[in-house]
């Protein structure tokens, strides 16, 4: 019988054992999804309307979102002609003017010269390309890159205080400084 009692004691003790360490390995991969979860939530979203200039009708919506060291731009446009359109980020959130130009010229703080992104004869920060309206003049556009950040500390990347322009016309990523691309014909500033 004291056998058996301390066979009994025995286990209970090895299955108390084994409890403890599962809930501390279960507290650490605990531990350690929680700080993966807690990197990945670090996503910063910012969203503007777009406004006509230049006499036309373009409206839309521009959603920028970075998460994991990119940065996406989604937008909604209404009110194009059908075709192609230039987009860019511009110099400065200032879309006063009737015209669009008060957001100044293309981004460019590499001093690079106009270009089709990714050129490696270069391309201003701003160069995003061109979009297609269809039929009834609507046109949606993404487009992510490691090279922006929202509110970071590198000029070279940050795209608070620029301005989105959606141009009249077609960007030809050939002509200098910017493509070409005709009136400004939508606007919003980047404004965080």
């Amino acid at each position: 019988m004291k056998r058996i009692k301390l066979v009994a004691l025995a286990l209970v003790l090895v299955a108390g054992y084994s409890c403890k360490e599962a809930k501390k390995e279960t507290k650490e991969v605990t531990e350690e999804a929680t700080e993966e979860i807690m990197e990945t939530e670090d996503v910063e979203v910012i969203s503007f309307s777009m406004e006509p200039k230049s006499d036309s009708n373009v409206k839309g919506d521009v959603t920028f979102t970075q998460e994991n060291g990119k940065v996406t731009m989604t937008a909604t446009f209404s009110g194009l002609t059908p075709g192609e359109h230039a987009i860019h980020l511009h110099e400065k959130a200032d879309c006063t003017s009737d015209d669009g130009k008060s957001t100044g010229g293309h981004w460019n703080p590499t001093h690079e010269p106009h270009g089709e992104w990714g050129a490696a004869e270069g391309y201003h920060k701003g160069d995003i390309g061109n979009l297609v309206a269809d039929e009834e003049g609507n046109a949606t556009l993404n487009f992510s890159t490691d090279q922006w950040c929202i509110g970071c500390d590198d000029e070279n990347m940050n795209i608070v205080g620029k301005a989105v322009i959606v141009h009249q016309g077609v960007d030809d990523f050939v002509s200098q400084p910017s493509g070409d691309a005709g009136a400004r014909i939508s606007c919003t500033g980047i404004i965080q």
